[in-house]
Parts: C-alpha cells; structure tokens; sequence
C-alpha cells in the first residue's frame, strides 16, 4: 500500500459522530444539524479525493457515493446507537461507489485520512471497487451491479434478529438477479432493507427514457416488498422513513428520488455525474465550499504517464480498439442500403455504447439501434434472437467481466443456430484500475460449445488496423463471432522495416496465425494487448543475441495446423496474455501442442493474482511486461 506523509486538506475530525433511535422518529435541532454538517463534509470530502483519480488519469466516480452521503451518516448514527441490532455494515450494490467505504473506513480510524489522496492508484490498495481483504475497513467486495443483494440475502440468514441494509441504485435494479433476490427476500421474510437512490441516471442515459414502463417502487411492490418512497435530500423525512423500515419486520424498500449530483453545478441531473467530476468541476466546487487547500492540491497534481518505449510497434498512433469497432461496424452499414440495415441488423446495448464503440454506431443508424437497461443476459438473447433467421445479425457489446453472466445465455444461442457478433471490451487487465471484480479474464469460456455445435470463433485484434479488418472479415459470417479489446489504446504493430503490419494491404483470415517475428530459438505466442508488449520483448532478446520469434494468435479458439508445425518443432513456446492463466489460451496450448506429437519445452504466462490498481501497472504486477517476459524466454533457453 503507498504510504504518504501529506496531510489531508480537509478537516475530518469535524465529523460528528451522532448516536440515534430509530424508535424515536423525529430529529432534534442538535442532531439535524450534526447530521447535515457531516453530510455536507462528506460531500466535500468525496469530490476532492475522487477528483485526485481525474488529476491522476485513473478515473473514478463520483456521483454515486456523492448522492448517497445522507442515507451513509444515517446508517451510521444508527450502528453506533445498537450495533447488535444491525450487521453493521454498509453492503453496497454498486461498487462504482467505493468513495463511500474508504471515507468511512477512514471516518472510522481503519484507514488514515491521507491514505484517501492515493485513490484508485497503482498498489495503494483503493482500487475502483471495494476488495475483501485488501483495504484496512472495508467489509465486503462488491463491483459487478445486481450481485449483493442476493448475497445480502444469504447474510440476513446467517444472522437472524438482526437487520441487514443494502444499498442499492436504479441501474442495479435492472439487473435480473435483484428480481430473484427479491423474491427471495418476500418468501424467506428477510429482514433485509433497501435503500435504493434513484436518480434516473446511468451511464448512457436515463432510464426513464430508454426503460420506459419501468419504475424501481412498482417493480418491487409487485415482488412483495413494502415500499417507503421520499426526497432523498430532504433530511427529516429520510430519517422518518429509515426508522419505519427498521421497525417494520420482512424486507423494505427505501427509494430515494433525487438528482444526480445534487448541489454540483455543471453535474445535477447529469449522466456525467456517474463518473468522475472533473478537476475543473471540482475546483469550482471546492472553492465555493472555501476548501481553499484542497484545491491546491489538486491543482499541484501531476498525472503519471508510461515512459517506457516499446520497440516494433508505431510510438506515436495509439488507438482504443473499443471504439474502432464501432468504426469499423458503422463502415461496413454504410455499404448496404437503409432498408436492408433496417432488415437484417439490430444493435442492443447494455448502458455502456459509450464504452464499448456502440455510440458510434447509434449516431450514425439510430433506427437499427436500440438503448437497453443494464441487463446483460435479457439484451444478448434479443440480440441472438433477432439474428436466428439466416442473413441477419445481432450486435451485443458489453464488459469482458460480464461476458461470465452470458454463458448460459451463449449455449441457447449456438443451440438455435443465431448469427451475433459480440462486441466484449474491456478485455484483460490493462489501464483497470477498477480492478479484479471488472478483468476480463475468463474470454474463452464463450467457446463453450461441442464440436459439432454452431460455430463459434473469439477473435482478439492487436491493433486499430486489424480491428477494422477483423469486423469487415468476420461481420457477414454465420455463427457466434466474439471480437475482445481492451480499455486501454494499443499501439500500430510494425514490420521489421518500421510500416505498418496490418496496413492498407492486409486481409484478416479467421482461423489463421500470423509470423510478426521469425526466430530459430523459439517463439512466443501472443494476441491482443499483450502482443506490442511481447513484441519489445522479442526486439530487445534479439539485440542480446537470442534469436527468438513471435506468433500473433488473433483468432483464439481456432488450431491453425500449418503453423503448429512450425512452432512445435520450435526449441521453446511461450504464450504470453492478459487472460487468467487457469482459463486462457495457455490453459490450452500446450495440450494442443502434445496432441500432435510436439514436445517443445513449454511455459505461459497470464494473470495470476489480484490486481494492484492503476493502469499500465496491471501488466508489471502479473508479470507479463516486456522485462518478465524476457525473464522467462531466457529460463527457457537455458
């Protein structure tokens, strides 16, 4: 964990820990007004330190833990009058809100206050969603939406008599597994209770325009729960409504309307507030609030960058892959008429076409282009749906972390013979410094099926180029295409003449290896982000003298016989990539390799442990930059 001397600019000993009785309804003078003021201290003190993750390049978010300050103090005043009344813990569906556990834990003397000025930086263990275990006060992991609330449900049971809170938004509430905790909740009597901030903002928009029908308190009151809906900015009755549901036995819900960002101007009501605030936001913030050393520190912020220089690939021609996909998608429509885009495509997103390319795609084709609620499952079987009559396709885009919700979803779809090419960004671990619950590390479990099955192809592209060639290749095909990138840019891979590997002259061939490097020594296989990394590897082994060579391996789950040969009468294979090492293309193989009768010495290196936060440091702390890789290449010719 990063260690700092710097003290915190913001007062938190001003805090005041207030003691209350949910039997006594009705707030004092004294305590309404302890309450607002460690209400509006939080608040100042989340929007400063995630700003430091703006200042820094990591990102955050503010928005969520920001909005939900006031329901936070509450809880706590209420755990610190009868802790044996309650699980004293601040369960929280959304995981995105982590300000919210590190300014408690720190409230609470677990974590030092200046240790809040390193959030979501590489190895200071305040990672982008919360980790059991690895920072000091913080009493569960949470990240991926509608996974707490059932587990919440399983913790009520294990302690009956007592009360268990969970903290939950609108977006988590479109996901299907809150609709089965609920039910479980009603029918077992849980005595879970709910306190749901409904802003009507996601990440993509609003819900009350693309879900239109859906509302947090019918959905819910249909399940069974009793429903206690208010301000969430008005105090009193936030508290009366608390204290209902506390003395009223079985599951409650608490909704909570409020806009996004109450009070911040330039956020309020925005689906920019979901995020990060700007440092420019944040300063204007502060300074109004006369946070006058808090804003000197962030304007004395200096954001870390990479000055590592990799050899073979272009220096100055970074691209995101996330969003050429939606290029490549929108130049592949613009061939074919209107109606027949109309006919034979639809785009269902899952509250992230901004993250994964698909905004390209909507801006460009509204009409073949549907905006959906966050509910991974329901939206790829639409999509494979609408693709089950031969000549038409879905198009799915999502998180890779998510891609493990879809799997069931996957096997009906190949079983019914639907033509969907998956967009699944994201993938791997690179510029993640939300950490290991959002890895895309388990890709190769969508190649799930049988032999015989529809066919199924993972394709991973290793730059912008080959990303466009890739979906111009791929997208008319039949079958389930999944086509991976990363959150990070990747840089141009180049020739041993310094032009553009996957240039103007290229065709992607599904099925097919590529030789970026020859070598007599052995050869490293790669695909994807790894593979500029493996890359400089391979540039700087040969400059030592080791003639070592590199296989650019795009599409996954395809055994390009030709080039097995090749590499299995090679001294050495290493596969080197960013997916978990137990499931990834290294899990594989070397089986594949021995099938054939090949006995090279074999190694693979992958993810392995939990992250560290941060960006690129993701890749030093596996052990799969270009130095460890070197490392390993020289074990293997020994």
């Amino acid at each position: 964990m990063t260690v700092t001397k710097i003290q915190f600019p913001i007062d938190l000993s001003a805090y005041k820990p207030v003691v209350l009785n949910p039997a006594k309804t009705t707030l004092t003078v004294e305590e309404r007004e302890s309450l607002k003021t460690n209400i509006q201290l939080c608040r100042d003190a989340i929007v400063f330190f995630t700003a430091t993750g703006a200042a820094r390049g990591v990102g955050g978010h503010t928005g969520g833990p920001y909005d939900t300050v006031p329901e936070v103090v509450i809880l706590d005043a209420l755990f610190r009058a009868a802790s044996d009344q309650f699980v004293p813990i601040f369960f929280d569906e959304a995981g995105h809100r982590v300000a919210t556990q590190y300014l408690m834990a720190a409230l609470h003397g677990d974590l030092p206050s200046e240790q809040l000025l390193h959030y979501r930086e590489a190895h200071s263990g305040l990672p982008g969603h919360p980790e059991l275990g690895l920072t000091p006060g913080v009493k569960f992991s949470s990240g991926r939406l509608g996974h707490i609330w059932p587990y919440v449900n399983g913790v009520a049971i294990a302690n009956p008599g007592k009360i268990v809170f969970c903290l939950g938004s609108d977006g988590s509430q479109q996901e299907g597994n809150d609709a089965e905790a609920a039910r479980l909740a009603v029918a077992q009597y849980l005595n879970v209770k709910l306190i749901i901030d409904d802003n009507d903002v996601t990440i993509a928009g609003h819900p009350s325009k693309y879900l239109p029908g859906f509302t947090v308190a019918k959905t819910l009151e249909g399940h069974g729960l009793k429903i206690l809906e208010g301000d969430g900015e008005d105090l009193d009755d936030l508290y009366r409504r608390i204290c209902e549901a506390v003395t009223t036995p079985g599951p409650v819900a608490i909704i909570n309307k409020r806009p996004m960002c109450p009070g911040i101007k330039g956020l309020e009501g925005s689906t920019h507030g979901h995020d990060v605030i700007s440092v420019e936001l944040a300063i204007q913030y502060l300074e109004l609030r006369h946070q006058t050393a808090a804003v000197e520190y962030l304007k004395s912020i200096q954001k870390p960058k990479q000055t590592y220089t990799f050899l073979g690939s272009s220096s100055n021609k970074w691209d995101a892959n996330r969003n050429v996909f939606g290029d490549a998608v929108v130049a592949v429509l613009s061939r074919i008429s209107e109606a027949e885009r109309k006919q034979k495509v639809r785009v269902i997103d899952s509250d992230l076409e901004g993250s994964c390319g698909l905004k390209k795609i909507h801006d460009a084709y509204p009409e073949i282009f549907i905006s959906s609620g966050i509910m991974e499952r329901a939206n790829f079987s639409a999509a494979a749906g609408f693709g089950m009559e031969a000549g038409k396709q879905g198009i799915f885009a999502t998180f890779s972390a998510f891609l493990e919700m879809c799997i069931s979803e996957i096997t009906m779809a190949r079983l019914n013979y639907s033509n969907v090419l998956c967009h699944f960004s994201h993938a791997g671990i690179d510029d993640m410094a939300d950490n290991t619950c959002h890895f895309g590390l388990n890709n190769m479990f969508a190649d799930n099926g049988l032999d015989d099955g529809y066919e199924t192809r993972l394709y991973f592209p290793s730059d912008a180029n080959q990303m466009k060639a890739c979906v111009e290749a791929v997208f008319f095909n039949p079958g389930l295409r999944f086509i991976f990138s990363t959150r990070s840019k990747v840089p141009n891979i180049l020739d041993k003449n310094g032009h553009d590997f996957f240039g103007s002259d290229y065709k992607f061939v599904p099925g097919k290896d590529e030789v970026i490097r020859e070598g007599t020594q052995g050869y490293i296989i790669s695909f994807g982000e790894a593979l500029y990394r493996a890359l400089d590897a391979v540039g700087r082994l040969q400059q030592e003298g080791l003639d070592v060579g590199l296989i650019n391996k795009p599409t996954l789950n395809v055994i390009d016989e030709e080039m097995m040969v090749k590499i299995g009468n090679a001294p050495f294979v290493l596969v080197v990539e960013s997916f978990n090492r137990r499931t990834g293309l290294g899990s594989r193989f070397g089986s594949w390799l021995l099938e054939r009768g090949f006995t090279p010495k074999y190694a693979y290196l992958g993810t392995h442990k939990e992250g560290c936060g941060g960006l690129w440091e993701q890749f030093l702390h596996q052990g799969i930059d270009p130095v460890s890789i070197i490392n390993k290449v020289k074990d293997l010719v020994k």
